[in-house]
């Protein structure tokens, strides 16, 4: 997954991100500095007090030094001032191979993103100078249409007039034929201005940004790797000098070796990744003939307030440049105020709990009800009607969250078909060249481009929870499955699931798996592990691949 097609929508959101990036490398490079003024100290310190000590007498002149304890004490000062070196040599290569070559790769890396970002703005502003003069067009268009239109109202009514004069009428059937040479003229150049216009928008949204992204993912990627590098050279610095707790330094290096710049791009897709289908190309409008059409058709109609109205406004206004800031929202109980994406793992997250919440309710039930069959059998143990008012209070709370869980899974539903509208949106837009307008110029070229293919995912709402009975979660998977058949895909596990019930089969997440059979509807699907083993999951736990 990269950037340029996940992320095409999310401008500001990757130009916050690579800047946040960059100040955490001048973060880590004035940690390292400030770490190596206190080493060097700590060292000269150590230094003072070893010069403290030591014997100021030459050992020859000095009667103690014959004594074994003295001679220990002069050696541990001896190793207390070497340490002291190592500690100097600690705080010398972290100010040379950190501090001093991160701030300069900071500085390269921020003039790459700043050319980067001006190359984006400069697209962004062609494509803006684009649909101006495509609006200015289409203006000119229904202008020149309406003049055209009482001009030839004009010159008709002249022409039944008795009282008019000859001279009159065809001077008027020139005014019209002129103003409707003109409309005419003006309709080829707004085609043609519309060609031209969804030609570049295509090239934009296609292209030319995510050329830009998929570069700012590489530089942003570089630049993670090389701070992982540089958070190992802190540790690999305290290694040569401590080997006595090499054990806590190497689990330094552990976790700078973790650091996953492929990862680090991945988390920063499904939080913002909108969704959202791209703009498709914008439609032609035809002015120029306002006589066939009924009045309520007309785009020349005359509102109550006597001002002219103008057709297409709402369509030229509909969000087109994702780069604007905006708007914030009403937050919605459905999460409606999110983008797809987003609104779908919201919900996904919600029901989890919800599931949750329901089985603790079901497991206190269970506990309650042991609880109060024990009192019945051992009265002295308490008194069983005093659990009456808990058992009443965990039956209210669970026919409360079966209802928020059905709440949810139905609005999961709907967001996860909202989802795959999108993406087959996205998939079948720009799939074949647009057609031009029934009046262009005979020589307008089309742009033809292909959609970005994605991987078939298959998702369902999860399995209800259990209502608090001793009955498997799904009680129609038939025990024994027919004759072994060929997998008709593949699937990947996206989440751990322990397959409890009867017909279910349990799976660790990440884990390859054979497709059996499709979900049928009801939100589980068949499935064989690699290792053997036949069972159901639920499908929204996995990434399905059809053959």
């Amino acid at each position: 997954m990269d950037w340029g097609t996940e992320l095409w929508d999310q401008f500001e959101v990757l130009e916050r991100h690579t800047q946040w990036g960059l100040d955490l490398l001048d973060r880590y490079v004035k940690f390292v500095k400030e770490r190596t003024e206190v080493e060097q100290a700590y060292a000269k310190q150590l230094r003072s007090l070893v010069k403290k000590y030591l014997p100021k007498r030459p050992t020859k002149d000095d009667p103690e030094s014959k004594f074994s304890q003295q001679q220990s004490f002069v050696q541990l000062l001896q190793e207390v001032n070497d340490f002291a070196g190592q500690r100097e040599l600690v705080a010398e290569n972290l100010s040379v191979r950190v501090c001093l070559e991160l701030a300069k790769y900071s500085q390269e890396m921020k003039q790459e993103r700043k050319m980067h970002f001006q190359e984006g703005r400069r697209a962004q502003q062609q494509l803006e100078n684009g649909f101006k003069q495509l609006e200015s067009s289409k203006r000119k268009f229904e202008r020149d249409c309406r003049e055209a239109e009482k001009a030839t109202q004009t010159a008709e009514r002249l022409d039944q007039d008795i009282n008019a004069t000859k001279a009159d009428v065809e001077k008027a059937k020139q005014q019209a034929h002129l103003r409707s040479h003109m409309a005419e003229e003006s309709k080829n150049e707004y085609a043609a201005q519309l060609q031209r216009f969804n030609r570049d928008q295509a090239h934009f949204y296609f292209s030319q940004m995510p050329q830009i992204f998929d570069k700012l993912q590489d530089m942003d990627e570089r630049r993670t790797t090389r701070l992982g590098t540089g958070y190992g050279l802190l540790s690999g610095a305290e290694l040569q000098v401590v080997p006595i707790i090499a054990k806590c330094l190497e689990g330094m290096k552990v976790a700078a070796d973790a650091v996953d710049a492929k990862n680090d791009s991945q988390v920063l897709i499904e939080l913002h990744k909108s969704g959202f289908a791209r703009p498709s190309d914008v439609e032609f409008e035809d002015f120029s003939q306002p006589m066939n059409r009924a009045p309520s058709d007309s785009s020349l109609g005359t509102p109550s307030d006597g001002r002219p109205e103008v057709r297409g406004t709402g369509r030229s206004r509909a969000k087109r440049w994702p780069f604007s800031k905006k708007n914030k929202a009403v937050v919605t109980e459905d999460f409606s105020h999110l983008p797809p994406e987003q609104q779908r793992k919201r919900l996904q997250q919600q029901l989890e709990e919800r599931n949750r919440e329901l089985q603790k309710e079901v497991d206190q039930r269970e506990a309650l009800k042991k609880m109060k069959d024990v009192y019945e059998k051992t009265p002295q143990m308490g008194d069983p009607a005093s659990l009456e008012p808990q058992i009443t209070e965990t039956l209210r709370n669970i026919e409360r969250l079966k209802l928020e869980v059905q709440k949810y899974e139905a609005w999961l539903a709907e967001a996860e078909s909202r989802v795959l509208s999108n993406r087959g949106d996205s998939l079948n837009r720009h799939t074949r060249p647009p057609d031009p307008p029934a009046s262009a110029p005979p020589d307008s070229s089309s742009n033809s481009n292909s959609g970005s293919q994605e991987n078939k995912e298959s998702s369902s709402e999860e399995p209800p929870s259990e209502d608090g009975q001793d009955t498997p979660i799904y009680t129609e998977f038939d025990e024994d499955f027919e004759e072994p058949t060929s997998p008709i895909g593949q699937c990947v596990a996206i989440y751990h699931f322990e397959g409890s019930s009867e017909g279910t089969i349990s799976m660790a997440e990440g884990e390859d798996l054979s497709l059996m059979e499709e979900d049928k509807g009801d939100g589980w699907t068949r499935v064989r592990r690699k290792q053997g083993g036949e069972g159901y999951v639920p499908t929204s736990y996995l990434r399905v691949m059809l053959n």
